[in-house]
């Protein structure tokens, strides 16, 4: 991970909302180029489920198809915060190639996932 992008992950984990906030428009600006970097991140970051979620959240906010796959992956995330994330960010992209995994979150223990799930379908259908 370059430099840049590993020094405001890290601030996404500051205890100062303001601090994070302004890392996480730090990225946000810099989405598309960053997100080999966003990937990276959220594969580093396994054990911190906020910085899971920043990182699947900005790639859906990337507008790049890249991001399909490792949002894909995420479906699998251990946290439901970050599963419905990444229902969300595939929606974001259109990804309708993403749509049979979408589908098998409509059987997660998780409401918020299955609401995510439903909702990305009905726009991608």
């Amino acid at each position: 991970m370059r430099p840049r992008y590993a020094d405001l992950f890290h601030r996404m984990g500051d205890q100062d909302p303001i601090e994070r906030d302004a890392a996480f428009d730090a990225v946000l600006f810099d989405r598309g180029e960053a997100l080999p970097d966003l990937i990276s991140a959220y594969q580093s970051f396994s054990k911190d489920t906020l910085r899971r979620f920043y990182a699947v959240q900005l790639m859906g906010f990337s507008g790049d198809k890249t991001a399909i796959p490792p949002l894909i992956d995420a479906l699998q995330d251990p946290e439901a915060l970050v599963r419905a994330e990444a229902c969300r960010s595939l929606e974001d992209l259109r990804a309708r190639t993403a749509l049979p995994q979408l589908r098998a979150r409509l059987d997660d223990m998780a409401t918020e996932v299955r609401i995510a799930a439903r909702e990305a379908i009905a726009c991608l259908s």
